[in-house]
């Protein structure tokens, strides 16, 4: 089994994917952390605790986090995820509690362990990254137990909150900036699991309706729905984030190049872009007065849209 954490901000995709990583035999949640994104940070700590009942797994630790980014007020996603981030599918909340202690402190307690027992633990932030910025700034050495991180936000091209920018980083860029230079240098490899193949995994309508039988498969219906109601779509909705959740389980469904790897921090226009340098490094680039970035990550240029979403069934079924 696979020791794998979640940093969430649960909205319906985070949802697919916290069903896939609760069910699936080869992963072992050990915890869920929590950080205001595209809802407020109490929500997020519902919706999160909600849907790991709905999976069978209220042994799964879930702690709250950072409520907002670095520098900049939290912005939500009602018009993506509903106003209670789920949807608003009136699916009976759990009555649990989160646990006593922040998420940074659950992240730090998780992986200091894993270094003890040489468990390595694969990360993955599927949300502004907020509070993976301040664990390995405050906890360096917490980093000795992750095995890997791999991230959904970012892309290659196109934004989705802006022009320039994909939701997660645009949300807190310098959380982002942070996590990936302090990656670098503390050795942790990275994958961008970002727009350019977020939307390629796709559940149809008719494959989210014979999903029955079970509180996970139920909830995993009704998402797949709302989702494609909301992007108004007939055709059905991409998993989003729960690719990324894929991609671990699975890493051979996924393409990925090792690109150089900055995060715009200013500019009107592009605060929050991912810049991914695909330029040639080997030639004479030396009128580029930055010069090469120094984390250099693995960047999903490609997925089997066909195979993830067949395995995301499988396992919410």
């Amino acid at each position: 089994m696979k020791p794998v954490i979640l940093d969430v901000d649960t909205g319906l995709d985070d949802a697919c994917a916290l069903l896939l990583a609760a069910r699936h035999p080869e992963l072992d949640l050990k915890a869920v952390t929590c950080v205001g994104g595209n809802v407020g940070i109490d929500q997020v700590v519902v919706n999160t605790l909600t849907v790991l009942d709905a999976a069978g797994r209220p042994d799964v630790p879930v702690a709250r986090g950072a409520s907002l980014p670095f520098l900049q007020p939290v912005r939500t996603a009602p018009h993506v995820h509903g106003a209670d981030g789920l949807g608003d599918l009136d699916w009976p909340k759990s009555i649990r509690t989160a646990d006593a202690r922040h998420a940074v402190e659950l992240l730090r307690d998780v992986l200091l362990e894993a270094a003890r027992t040489g468990e390595l633990v694969t990360l993955i932030p599927l949300a502004p990254m907020t509070n993976i910025a301040l664990l390995l700034r405050t906890y360096p050495e917490a980093a000795a137990g992750l095995r890997e991180i791999v991230f959904m936000g970012g892309a290659a091209g196109i934004g989705n909150a802006t022009a320039s920018a994909e939701f997660n980083i645009w949300t807190d860029p310098e959380a982002a900036a942070i996590t990936l230079t302090a990656a670098s240098e503390l050795g942790v490899r990275v994958t961008m699991y970002g727009l350019d193949v977020f939307y390629d995994v796709v559940i149809s309508l008719a494959e989210a309706k014979a999903l029955s039988g079970s509180p996970s498969a139920d909830l995993a219906r009704r998402l797949i729905e709302r989702r494609s109601e909301l992007y108004r779509s007939d055709d059905g909705a991409s998993i989003g984030d729960g690719g990324a959740v894929c991609a671990v389980i699975d890493p051979s469904g996924l393409t990925t190049l090792p690109f150089p790897l900055r995060v715009e921090l200013s500019g009107s226009w592009s605060r929050g872009r991912t810049i991914v340098d695909t330029r040639d490094w080997a030639g004479d680039l030396t009128t580029d007065p930055h010069g090469v970035a120094p984390p250099v990550v693995q960047v999903a240029t490609a997925v089997d849209g066909r195979r993830y979403a067949d395995l995301w069934l499988a396992t919410v079924r």
